[in-house]
């Protein structure tokens, strides 16, 4: 009787992932590509731009947690659902974005990781370049958490279907030197 990791794999073995055609991941690459520019530009107009009215009321935040407690003190529940849900949907397409575009990204780590840094050379341009704006280390994390969402609803599946390893080259492939003799 054969032992099960000798026993080739059949098409009901939930554990194969046959790669999508190439022209199909070519296209899904572009397209996440595509989205990833619109996102770029839209993030850029958002975070960038400078607000002068907002000058005075401006101030850097590098204390995690002290810009959340003045949106939740706020009267109005929904300016502190718009600073915090929208700092958290800025992040989302990077983590379904992300692991598409640039596959070697792919894993939750490397998408937080990269959706972090990213973020904070935003915050640093804001702080440093923008009137009207400032350094806010809670933008960064709530963005992070943002990411975190939109890699496990989506972005983990999206590159795995696009990013299939071929059968033969996965882990569980891999056979240890001593065994091969």
């Amino acid at each position: 009787m054969a032992s099960a990791a000798s026993r080739p794999r059949t098409a009901g073995s939930g554990s194969e992932r046959r790669p999508l055609p190439w022209p199909v991941r070519l296209l899904a690459t572009l397209c996440a590509f595509t989205f990833m520019v619109a996102f770029a530009v839209v993030l850029a107009r958002l975070t960038l731009e400078p607000s002068p009215a907002s000058e005075s009321l401006t101030h850097t935040n590098l204390r995690p947690g002290d810009s959340l407690k003045a949106y939740l003190d706020q009267p109005e529940l929904r300016d502190a659902v718009r600073q915090i849900g929208g700092n958290i949907l800025l992040g989302v397409p990077f983590g379904i974005l992300v692991p598409v575009v640039a596959p070697r990204t792919r894993g939750i780590l490397r998408v937080l990781l990269m959706t972090a840094i990213v973020m904070l050379l935003v915050e640093f341009a804001q702080g440093a370049l923008v009137t009207g704006r400032a350094f806010d280390i809670d933008d960064v994390i709530l963005n992070t958490t943002g990411a975190l969402i939109g890699y496990l609803l989506l972005g983990r599946r999206l590159s795995r279907a696009v990013h299939a390893r071929r059968p033969g080259r996965g882990r569980a492939d891999r056979k240890p030197s001593a065994e091969k003799a």
